[in-house]
């Protein structure tokens, strides 16, 4: 990470209790030095264990993510850094349209059985991943199933979780694997924050009454 891209990154981390005043003993390693460790693993998308020496030890490196995870941090700086991406393009940090397709990928000899299928149109045994970006190809979700879950049925959970995260979103581009049944769920009169249109192969999202901004809590909370 060079010092252009800390100076844009420090400020969306959360503080450490030890330095409010709240207790617990000071960090062993500088944050920096951690997230550097985590993009090293998934740029090269090597084995923890196989961590280089000159980062922190890999079981610390994983203690760091997997509490950072668990409390939402992860996923709301994601989510600050592609609002903070979206206003540098001149957009509403908050989207209103996306796109969702999936792909099958293989998995490994190690993965249990009761987490995979075979996927019979791309002829590959293994998981799927079901994926929402924005217009400009940002991640907004991903939801992971075995291979032989159809993107029509994966589509419903998928759209019911985006609704709910981004209370601004009107429109979702989908391709022809997304129809039939799908179609019939999202002009239901009970999703009354989804509808269709034949026209566009689109799906249109109108809020929801429930519907709330991603991540209320944040700026209540601190963490390590």
């Amino acid at each position: 990470m060079t010092d252009a891209e800390w100076v844009v990154v420090r400020p969306l981390l959360p503080v450490p209790g030890w330095m409010q005043g709240q207790g617990g003993q000071p960090e062993a390693y500088c944050h920096r030095v951690m997230l550097d460790a985590i993009g090293y693993l998934v740029d090269n998308g090597i084995k923890r264990r196989a961590m280089p020496a000159d980062f922190p030890p890999w079981d610390r490196v994983y203690g760091f993510f997997r509490r950072w995870r668990d409390r939402g941090l992860v996923r709301e700086f994601h989510d600050r850094l592609r609002g903070k991406t979206r206003g540098a393009a001149g957009r509403d940090p908050e989207p209103t349209a996306g796109i969702i397709d999936s792909q099958s990928v293989k998995a490994a000899a190690s993965v249990p059985a009761s987490s995979r299928g075979f996927d019979g149109g791309k002829k590959i045994n293994g998981r799927k991943r079901h994926i929402v970006v924005d217009t400009t190809g940002l991640l907004l979700t991903v939801m992971v199933t075995a291979a032989n879950v159809t993107d029509r049925e994966a589509a419903p959970v998928l759209l019911t979780s985006l609704t709910r995260r981004f209370f601004l979103l009107r429109l979702v581009w989908a391709d022809g694997g997304y129809t039939g049944p799908l179609v019939d769920w999202s002009t239901s009169p009970r999703r009354h924050y989804v509808s269709h249109s034949r026209s566009s192969n689109a799906m249109r999202t109108c809020q929801a009454s429930w519907c709330c901004p991603a991540g209320g809590w944040w700026s209540g909370r601190s963490g390590g």
